[in-house]
């Protein structure tokens, strides 16, 4: 019998990533051969480079832009190149199916994999879809997504509602290893704070600026981005961390409360664990406002409070920390009636479904 073969890609924020990531082990046991498409130097490469058995193709990407630059004129060209790179690289593997994240890096692939009759899935985790899935749309076969309410800005006869996939070792956490890790103790409740994979200074600083308050009665696992650390604090009952992988189950195991941006992937998983949070979306200004969209529908459903990073002041922050956890009974009531729809079995079947 013949192998499968398939090609992932999806890439810039860890976020364009973690889904490929809960499926790489099924797939891996279902005996199919694994190549990943991503960029030269982002996330992706660091975290698929980890994965054994899946071989890393690194193509020259464009980044899509909504304002002025010059190297607006030059992206085109860098597309342009990655299209013919993924046409190599698919000419050797021949894969009977692409699966994609999303993110800039997969636009050329997407087009890649139309012009070689290669069908792709897409997967797209937020309210609305993002520029690159915008464009990548009409190469694809079908669109999945995390949020029903994403269907109405898609093509109805592609496009099916699946729910979260969230990837199922973080459930396989423990809490008192967790605390280790961090330095913490069972004598206080603890507090996670992410930024994303890149970080967040606006945050990072808002914390660390609240922290003799905030340590009061919570301890802190501050995972504040690449090169964001600040070693000038130095406090019992606070730990920063760049960025973790391995260890995130565990560290999600000892945690309570997370304040955290709203990227879609991230926010289903702590919804998934059942962890209270205090989203602090990118601005529209920084972004093109998913997140925004992502954190309203949170807070309308009753899973997280919202700060808007226009509001985000010392007074404010502290204010909406408080206010998280004066609400934290409420917010694990209102989670308790969240029936988590595993969404991992219904890529894997899309993917096969394609693959025949």
């Amino acid at each position: 019998m013949k192998k499968k073969q398939i090609v992932l890609t999806g890439g810039g924020t860890a976020g364009h990533v973690m889904v490929n990531l809960a499926i790489i082990p099924i797939l891996k046991q279902a005996g199919w051969s694994i190549d990943y498409i991503g960029s030269k130097q982002g996330i992706e490469r660091e975290l698929i480079e980890q994965q054994d058995d899946v071989i890393y193709h690194p193509i020259s990407t464009g980044k899509l832009r909504r304002y002025l630059s010059i190297e607006n004129i030059k992206d085109p060209f860098k597309v342009l190149g990655g299209i013919f790179q993924t046409l190599s690289i698919l000419r050797k593997c021949k894969p009977q199916v692409i699966f994609s994240k999303g993110g800039f890096v997969s636009v050329p692939v997407l087009i890649a994999a139309r012009l070689k009759g290669i069908p792709a899935v897409i997967h797209e985790s937020d309210i609305t879809p993002g520029l690159a899935n915008k464009i990548a749309v009409p190469f694809a076969k079908k669109v999945l997504t995390t949020f029903p309410e994403t269907l109405k800005h898609l093509p109805e006869e592609k496009a099916s509602w699946i729910g979260a996939v969230v990837r199922p070792e973080l459930f396989a956490g423990d809490r008192k290893r967790g605390l280790r890790l961090a330095n913490l103790t069972e004598q206080k409740p603890v507090i996670m704070v992410m930024g994303g994979s890149a970080g967040a200074q606006r945050i990072n600083q808002a914390v660390r600026d609240q922290l003799d308050e905030i340590t009061k009665t919570h301890q802190i696992i501050h995972i504040c981005g690449k090169g964001n650390l600040d070693p000038t604090v130095n406090k019992f009952g606070y730990q920063q961390f760049e960025y973790v992988n391995q260890e995130l189950p565990d560290l999600l195991a000892a945690t309570d409360l997370v304040i955290s941006r709203a990227g879609a992937n991230a926010i289903f998983e702590f919804l998934a664990l059942k962890k209270p949070m205090l989203l602090i979306p990118l601005s529209r200004q920084a972004s093109r406002g998913d997140q925004i969209l992502n954190a309203e529908a949170f807070e309308k459903q009753g899973y997280a409070h919202v700060l808007f990073e226009e509001d985000l002041t010392e007074e404010q922050f502290l204010h909406q920390v408080t206010d998280l956890i004066e609400s934290t009974e409420k917010i694990k009531e209102n989670m308790s009636n969240y029936e988590r729809q595993d969404a991992t079995e219904r890529v894997i079947e899309e993917i096969f479904e394609l693959a025949k």
